[in-house]
């Protein structure tokens, strides 16, 4: 039975270990590395996981529920449709900016279990909060009420997945991070009404003087 204390250390293991992923990349980062920057064993490390791919499917979805209650917690205290893609632009900035780009390469092409929670995220979470925005705008008055809702929220889905991929964006050549909040209102803009428009224009205004 695993006590609260036991769950700490495990916790531990798997934050130390999923924060310098963040900063080098899921393959350039070792057992021993982890075991050097938790000042620990690597013995200690293995009586909790088995190996790296343990610490990385548990790093991974311990930040991904992070993700997801900050998200409900973004469409919660929104006053509206658009103050909530602005709020989700500002925590893609943060992502982006926190997550160095080899870590989505890694997990897909080294720890599928992994990969698959980012994909079960996006499919299902992901997908799910963009209907419920798009729904919301409209009832608003801020995005057009003859947008086909099922197709336009996968197409922004495909938007957000293509981004990652290297052989169209290369990281050498383009900021991540400027690439998806392009993106995001090149999306904003193709739905918006033109009450719609003009508040996305304000929150554009005040995001740029901050």
């Amino acid at each position: 039975m695993e006590t609260k204390e036991n769950l700490d250390i495990k916790d531990r293991i798997s934050e130390t270990a999923f924060g310098l992923f963040c900063l080098k990349g899921v393959k350039s980062i070792s057992m021993d590395d982890i075991a050097q920057h938790l000042s620990m064993s690597k013995k200690t490390i293995y009586k909790w996981y088995s190996n790296k791919d343990e610490i990385i499917y548990a790093s991974t979805k311990n930040y991904l529920h992070v993700v997801e209650r900050e998200s409900e917690c973004f469409a919660g205290d929104a006053k509206n449709a658009v103050e909530e893609l602005f709020s989700i632009m500002g925590m893609t900035r943060k992502i982006m900016s926190s997550i160095h780009p080899a870590v989505f390469h890694d997990l897909q092409k080294y720890h599928a279990s992994s990969w698959k929670l980012w994909q079960d995220h996006k499919n299902k979470f992901m997908l799910g909060k963009i209907k419920q925005n798009l729904l919301r705008g409209i009832e608003e008055g801020l995005f057009r009420k003859d947008l086909d809702v099922e197709v336009i929220s996968k197409l922004r889905l495909a938007q957000i997945e293509i981004i990652f991929d290297n052989r169209i964006f290369p990281p050498h050549e383009f900021n991540l991070e400027q690439v998806q909040l392009a993106a995001l209102e090149h999306f904003m803009l193709g739905i918006a009404t033109l009450k719609g428009h003009k508040l996305i224009n304000e929150y554009k205004h005040i995001t740029e003087e901050e």
